[in-house]
């Protein structure tokens, strides 16, 4: 694979670690399966490029398709504490309704952006290569977000938030408002996933109307294969987890689709993403039968379990 094709797939991947930081909040830390990242991708695009053609500032363009996924949510969590719809039927209805929402704010299937301004051709690097600035900016945004994101879970807030997704019953017996901690959650889920339905639509030039199918796999995916290979109970290499894994996840992709050998092509997408999240699904299971096989691990694990 060519060192452009590798640096797309890190420039690609580290876009969707927001979406897998943002589905990492909604399915580990509230504990809510949130389909609406399939409608609030597309979103966060579609307000982008709309107020960036409108000759809106990119920077400005993508804070206000933060709002608007962050609203997304808050609407998928309404209709469960406060309508009491059932969590996934929640998340289908919002997910559906953006659907027609996103044509609505674009006027069209898609809005072009390639001969717009954005926010990777306002910043300044130099003479530096866009096949390298892209990935740097896209870096230095990411991190940033993480350690917000670290940063708010070490909170009163955000403790208060991971009590709602471990115990409710037990929040609330402390004075937790649950209901108001799953609003904020599905909020920050998807105003991250909005964020990076923006940053996407600027670096592929457009906003199209499709472009958010599947991405709840994707976040599960990256999620799934982060914890796979990093797995711990701290909060800030979790978080690393998740980013790396969204990473990896779009480079074995990349890798694939670009082998000659293996003979794939692009409509083989989505049958390596299932293949890889089975592979991922497949190894902590495997890592518990084996280490019950290893006379070592078990008799550690019985002479615990008699103290």
């Amino acid at each position: 694979m060519s060192l452009i094709a590798s640096l797309g797939a890190i420039e690609i991947g580290l876009i969707f670690g927001l979406v897998a930081l943002g589905v990492w909040i909604s399915f580990r830390i509230i504990n809510f399966p949130d389909l609406t990242v399939d409608g609030s991708f597309p979103l966060g695009a579609a307000v982008a490029a709309t107020l960036i053609v409108a000759g809106w500032n990119p920077f400005a363009a993508s804070a206000v398709a933060c709002v608007a996924g962050a609203a997304s949510g808050w609407v998928t969590a309404w209709l469960n504490v406060r309508l009491k719809i059932m969590q996934l039927l929640a998340s289908i209805l919002v997910m559906i309704a953006l659907y027609s929402i996103n044509l609505r704010i674009m006027g069209k299937p898609n809005v072009a952006l390639i001969t717009e301004p954005t926010v990777f051709s306002l910043v300044p690097f130099g003479d530096m290569a866009e096949y390298w600035s892209k990935p740097l900016l896209l870096l230095i945004i990411v991190i940033v977000a993480k350690l917000v994101v670290d940063w708010f879970f070490n909170s009163e807030a955000g403790l208060a938030m991971r009590a709602t997704g471990g115990n409710a019953r037990m929040a609330r017996a402390q004075g937790i408002s649950t209901d108001r901690h799953t609003l904020l959650g599905l909020a920050l889920s998807n105003a991250l996933v909005a964020l990076a339905g923006a940053l996407f639509a600027q670096t592929q030039g457009a906003a199209d109307i499709s472009m958010g199918v599947g991405t709840i796999v994707i976040g599960l995916a990256a999620v799934i294969i982060g914890e796979t290979l990093m797995p711990s109970r701290s909060l800030v290499v979790t978080t690393l987890a998740c980013v790396l894994g969204a990473v990896l996840y779009r480079f074995f992709i990349a890798l694939a689709l670009n082998t000659e050998f293996m003979g794939l092509q692009a409509q083989d997408l989505n049958l390596v993403t299932a293949v890889l999240v089975a592979l991922a699904l497949m190894v902590p299971t495997y890592k518990r039968k084996l280490g019950r096989l290893v006379p070592g691990k078990s008799a550690s694990g019985h002479a615990k379990g008699a103290r």
